[in-house]
């Protein structure tokens, strides 16, 4: 059994890495799915609410709260996989919820692209820096993100995949690591 987490600020290649692995035939568990939800159940629109929510749910109950509500999507994925890969850790609190229910079977991997290539990325999916679909800048996502704990949960991780190059080489790497383990992805 192996839980690799993905951390990485925003336009890192998070969901790129995610998508690699979901071709793989490897589930995914999106942390965002559960904010989202929240949204909908709250009666708010996922796009436009999601940060001030994942906010509010954190305050609501505790910092570990989008973690402890993603840890039974992920143990339902473990009965029907050997490899779980989990998108969108934001806070040390959450690294250290999966690590205290996976152990060593947790594996942290940190996404990194500086902040030019990353703004460059989102205003290609049409998400610039200067106002995305929630109206936040790519530094104010950053912030709020590293508000969260995102700068001490990367700091935390076992691993770090930069993104740099082309896509097609950043799938590479991701690919080796699902295939072939972290170790491999240096080489």
């Amino acid at each position: 059994m192996t839980v690799i987490g993905i951390v990485g600020l925003p336009g890192s290649g998070k969901s790129e890495a995610a998508n690699v692995a979901a071709d793989m035939g490897v589930p995914v568990v999106t942390m965002g799915d559960v904010i989202r939800q929240e949204c909908r159940d709250r009666g708010l629109d996922p796009a436009s609410d999601h940060g001030r929510i994942a906010q509010a749910l954190r305050e609501e109950n505790g910092p570990g709260a989008i973690a402890e509500r993603s840890l039974p999507l992920i143990e339902d994925e473990l009965a029907e996989s050997d490899t779980v890969l989990v998108d969108g850790i934001r806070s040390d609190v959450e690294v250290e919820a999966f690590r205290e229910a996976f152990g060593e079977s947790f594996l942290l991997i940190e996404v990194d692209a500086p902040f030019e290539l990353r703004a460059e990325r989102l205003d290609l999916r049409g998400r610039d820096d200067m106002n995305d679909e929630s109206g936040e800048s790519l530094t104010d996502r950053d912030e709020r993100e590293l508000g969260f704990g995102m700068g001490e949960a990367i700091e935390m991780a076992d691993v770090t995949i930069e993104n740099t190059e082309t896509l097609a080489a950043f799938q590479r790497k991701v690919r080796t690591l699902l295939r072939e383990g972290a170790e491999e992805i240096e080489r």
